[in-house]
């Protein structure tokens, strides 16, 4: 694997999530048709491709919310199918194109409700990683707002916040810049570039080709259920070898 440039060297020799073969399959549909994808420890890996190829069932079955028709998943050496499954999840924080944000919690509540009930964590040690996290995102101060008080990009801060309360060892980002406005889209993916930049594992779903070329390691084109073309992404976004993927390419940066 190739680092991106100012981020340390990734562990090849370690891989975080390790996907073979994956297939799922939805009644008579197929939307992942052997899909074989590893992430390694400290990498970025990039997902993109055209609606309905299968970039989101990817990431769900990576965090257990679908269930693999086959294949295998692994996360840190675990297998999805045959480990602790509540236990991988702990390992995986995802963020959502929406939100999905508590609107009758604040946002300390939001950031504190599942490391206290899930990790057991006391009050005063989740509010203290709650409010350190909030500096990290730069919400320092919004402890206490609601999530209508909030512009759309302070909340996708914040549910990025919220799935760092677990202490993951892996971020999926499932296209979390989809549904803000234009002026919105920068500050959040400073804050991925900052987690990017701290050695997070990440795996990337997006439509931001600037982002995918500046911070991605590795970068997958995904169409009709498998991977077209893999490689270094200034490699892919400059000189695809595929012609599906330059077609693709054509559309989205032109």
């Amino acid at each position: 694997m190739v680092s991106a440039v100012g981020r340390g060297e990734v562990d090849v020799a370690r891989p975080m999530v390790e996907i073979r073969d994956l297939r799922k399959r939805f009644g008579d549909v197929e939307v992942l048709r052997g899909v074989d994808l590893w992430v390694s420890a400290g990498e970025v890996s990039v997902i993109i491709g055209p609606s309905g190829g299968g970039k989101t069932t990817l990431l769900r079955c990576v965090n257990g919310l679908e269930k693999a028709t086959s294949g295998s998943v692994r996360v840190g050496g675990v297998s999805l199918e045959d480990g602790d499954l509540d236990r991988v999840r702990r390992r995986v924080g995802m963020v959502f194109q929406q939100f999905n944000l508590f609107p009758h919690l604040d946002v300390l509540g939001n950031l504190t409700l599942a490391p206290r009930r899930v990790l057991r964590m006391r009050r005063s040690e989740a509010e203290a990683r709650a409010s350190e996290l909030l500096r990290r995102v730069g919400l320092a101060g919004r402890e206490t707002r609601r999530p209508h008080q909030l512009s759309g990009g302070q909340q996708q801060r914040v549910a990025i916040a919220r799935a760092l309360m677990m202490e993951p060892e892996v971020m999926l980002f499932d296209e979390v810049t989809s549904a803000l406005d234009p002026e919105l889209v920068a500050e959040v993916l400073d804050v991925m570039r900052d987690l990017a930049g701290s050695g997070m594992t990440m795996l990337v779903v997006t439509h931001e080709m600037g982002f995918a070329r500046e911070v991605g390691d590795r970068l997958a084109f995904i169409a009709d259920g498998v991977v077209v073309e893999e490689g270094v992404p200034a490699d892919v976004l400059g000189s695809p070898r595929e012609e599906r993927t330059r077609r693709f390419l054509d559309r989205v940066l032109r």
